[in-house]
Formats: C-alpha cells, structure tokens, sequence
C-alpha cells in the first residue's frame, strides 16, 4: 500500500507536469493546424528564466514573471514570425519552428553555458510534506502537483465559462464566422500561442528546479509532449490531460517495479538470442513505453483518444 499510493501520487505529479506542457502545445495546434516544435524551447526558456529572476528577486517572484515573459515572447514569435510564414502553407510554418527550436537552445547556451545552472527549489519548500509509513513525500512535489491542478481548473474555468474562452473556442473551430462578427481573429491567435508558451514556461519554472535545467532539457521532453497531443487526439485537451496521467503513471510505476521476465521464472538458454531480453527489467524499458503507446494507438484509432474524425 505504501509503494502504491506515493508511487502513485509521484506518477500523478509527473502527470499534471506534461499536460501543462501538452496543453498549451494542443491550443497551438488546434489554432494553427501544425505541431509546434518549439513547444519544449519555451518549457526550456522558463526555467532559465525563472533561474535568472529568482537570483535577484527570490522565486515566488520568479513563478509570476517568468511565464508571463515568456508567453509575450511567444505572441511576439507568432505576430513576426508564424503570421507572415502562414500564408505559404504547413511546411514553412513547420521549418520555422523547427529552426526556431535550435535557434533558442544556441541562446540559451550563449546567455548560460553548456553546463547545468544551480537552479533549486527554494528553502521554504523543501521538506517533507508527510510521511507514509517510512517514505516522506517531498513538500515541492505536492507544490509542483497544486500548482499543475490549479492551471488545469484554470484553463477549464477560462474556456468554458468566460466570454474570451467563448471567443476563442469560436476563433479555433470557425475563424471566419468570427470574424464576420467583427473579433480581430488575429490577435486572439497571437494570445493562445503567447498563452500557449505561458502554460509551457509555467512547467519549466516548476520543473526546471524539481529535475535539471540545463540546454538538453527540451530534447527530453519533446517528444514526449508530441507522444501526449497525438495519443490524446490532435486539438483535444481532455484527450491530453487523460494521455497525460496515463503516460506520467506508467512510467513512474515501470521505473518503479524492477522486475524483469528471468525474474519472473522464465528461462532462456544463456546462449539463445532471447536472453537478453529476458534480462530487460521493467525500469530499463520505461522510457520506451510511450512510444510503443503511440504506435499501438495509430494502428488501432489513428485520430487518437479523444480526436474526432474529420467530415
């Protein structure tokens, strides 16, 4: 009971992580129609950037403007970038990214360096939060969990119940309509890909103290973030938000549990092929359960979870 329930609270945490990232990934997708392979620059971004300002002015401050500096970068990208490539199609707005993804990791190793900053959780949150028998659950991980349960109400409350949430699930679905309404289509798409990068610089902040922030960090969870928008269902956030603690639970569980097939009693000749595989633990294969997620679900529901089918 006691390995399930901080496991499982650990594997919730990492989840709650990945949609803040996966949902702002999921609003630029479902406004520009292209993945953004960007998306884990800006988570990168925040973490520096939170690491510089909490330098001077202390973390909390940092948690506030951080995201905020960030999600203006992000509409500044969008207004000059993505708006002028957009008329040309997918494929120059999908380079651009990709070029602006290097771009900011060759920034931040100018500004930073190469090597990991001292970027860490802050004394009035590092402790225990409780303890579970012998195991203490630290006080930042359930902050990193609050925080990440918060943004999602958040988010919810904004698109669902508000008349800007209104306008943007109307800009999304039918631009046109809204525009003939008289709304500036435009700048609402500047302010979900702003607010987009916002969400994504929001998880570099919290987890950029809780893990490493260093310039490697984006490619770690690049593809992750893709793993969880195309398994959830491109442009759907409950699909992301349910791929999310699926994917954040699986792998802590694997990491956790080290068992392995040998371990289990199956036996292979220590000769054969198949040994080796049989030797694999759990834990050794964890960071492949993603994508193997992936695969299996486009052979069996190619739009995803949640994704609806075109026509």
């Amino acid at each position: 009971m006691e390995f399930a329930l901080i496991t499982f609270l650990n594997g919730l945490g990492y989840g709650f992580l990945l949609f803040l990232l996966s949902s702002g990934l999921t609003l630029i997708y479902s406004m520009m129609g292209v993945p953004n392979f960007a998306h884990a620059s800006f988570y990168m971004l925040g973490a520096y950037v939170a690491y510089a300002i909490a330098g001077v002015l202390g973390f909390w401050p940092a948690l506030l403007i951080a995201p905020l500096l960030v999600g203006m970068a992000g509409a500044l990208v969008e207004h000059y970038g993505l708006r002028i490539v957009h008329r040309y199609g997918h494929v120059p707005e999908l380079l651009f990214t990709f070029g602006l993804s290097y771009l900011v990791v060759e920034l931040v190793q100018l500004v930073w360096g190469r090597s990991p900053v001292p970027y860490r959780i802050p004394p009035e949150l590092d402790g225990t939060l409780f303890t579970l028998y012998s195991t203490s659950f630290p006080i930042y991980r359930g902050f990193m969990l609050l925080v990440a349960a918060l943004m999602l109400l958040a988010l919810w409350l904004l698109l669902r119940h508000t008349r800007i949430g209104l306008l943007i699930q109307a800009a999304l679905t039918h631009p046109q309509m809204a525009e003939a309404l008289g709304h500036n289509v435009p700048r609402v798409f500047m302010l979900v890909f702003g607010g987009g990068c916002a969400l994504a610089a929001l998880a570099g902040v919290i987890g950029g103290n809780a893990f490493v922030t260093e310039p490697g960090m984006a490619a770690a969870v690049g593809s992750i973030i893709f793993v969880v928008v195309v398994v959830g269902g491109l442009g759907s956030l409950a699909g992301a938000f349910i791929t999310s603690l699926l994917i954040g639970l699986m792998q802590t569980f694997a990491v956790a549990l080290d068992v392995s097939l040998a371990s289990l009693g199956v036996q292979v000749p220590s000769g054969s092929a198949l040994a080796p595989l049989v030797r694999l633990t759990l834990a050794q294969v964890a960071p492949v359960l993603p994508y193997l997620l992936l695969v299996v679900m486009l052979v069996v529901r190619p739009k995803g979870l949640m994704g609806k089918r075109e026509g």
